[in-house]
C-alpha cells in the first residue's frame, strides 16, 4: 500500500508548531497528505530495520559462506 491509496480514513489531532502551519499554507501544502506521506516513509524505515534486525544473523552467515565458498556461478560469469 503507498501514501496514496485510498482507504479508511479517520480523523486525528495534531499539534503543528504556527510558523510551520502557516508556511505550509502559503506553498499551499496539503498536510494531510504530507503526513501520510511522510508516515509511509517512516513506518518503511522502521519495518526495514526490524526486518534486518530479525534476519542480522541469517545476513551475516550467508555473507561468511559467500567469502569462504565464494558463489555458484564464479565460474560461469565472464565480468
Amino acid at each position: 500500500m503507498n501514501a496514496r491509496s485510498p482507504s479508511l480514513k479517520r480523523p486525528a489531532n495534531v499539534s503543528v508548531r504556527a510558523d510551520l502551519l502557516e508556511r505550509a499554507r502559503r506553498h499551499d501544502i496539503n498536510l494531510s497528505r504530507a503526513l501520510e506521506d511522510r508516515l509511509v516513509e517512516l513506518l518503511r524505515e522502521k519495518e526495514r530495520a526490524a526486518w534486518l534486525a530479525r534476519n542480522r544473523a541469517a545476513i551475516e552467515a550467508t555473507n561468511r559462506r559467500v567469502e569462504r565458498d565464494g558463489v555458484f556461478s564464479d565460474g560461469l560469469r565472464s565480468f
